[in-house]
């Protein structure tokens, strides 16, 4: 019986412990702190381990959390926004992105690395904002935050490239990075051609 009473506190205390810890992170987040939590260096047995360097990891996470916004975000331009050079821009960002995503989602389980299952609160924040947003304000506000993101995510798949322990992310970093660029490229051209 005690064993018992024993049982349930201890699974009462853990739950109560993964809500404490969990109730302010955001996608990104708790995925960050699953991957550290199965960090082969400190918990294989219990865990199963990741099959790549914790810094592989957090760039998997931070990769697909980029990828998933410029989804979300091309297709609310999709929605909104009138201009056709837009339009053209946020159906690449759908289609290359969104290939992006699957390809480093298989990448992701076969080495065990967790990747966030929604957009982080940065992005969601500037999601809301995008919507409230309508017009030139709407395309003007998307395209500031395509040249923004786009210059970050190709600093994020160039360092990765060049730094990352894992062969396979540091392949997909660098098949992804000439993408980026021309990204960054259109996406430079648009807003020049705004002002």
């Amino acid at each position: 019986m005690k064993k018992l009473i024993y049982a349930i506190a201890l699974t009462g205390a853990a739950f109560a412990f993964q809500a404490c810890n969990s109730g302010n992170k955001d996608a990104k987040e708790t995925a960050d702190s699953m991957n550290k939590a199965k960090d082969t260096t400190s918990n294989m047995a219990a865990t199963g381990g990741i099959a790549v360097d914790q810094k592989d990891a957090k760039f998997a996470t931070t990769a697909a959390g980029g990828g998933m916004a410029e989804v979300a975000l091309g297709k609310l331009a999709l929605e909104k926004s009138t201009n056709a050079q837009v339009k053209e821009f946020a159906t690449m960002m759908v289609n290359d992105h969104g290939k992006a995503n699957t390809e480093l989602i298989g990448i992701a389980q076969a080495k065990n690395i967790t990747l966030p299952d929604m957009v982080d609160e940065e992005h969601q924040k500037k999601l809301a904002d995008l919507e409230k947003k309508t017009g030139k304000d709407f395309d003007k506000a998307y395209v500031d935050a395509m040249v923004d993101g786009h210059k970050s995510t190709l600093k994020l798949m160039q360092d990765e490239a060049k730094d990352g322990v894992d062969a396979e992310l540091k392949a997909f970093a660098s098949k992804t990075a000439p993408v980026v660029q021309a990204h960054l490229d259109m996406i430079n051209k648009i807003h020049d051609s705004m002002k």
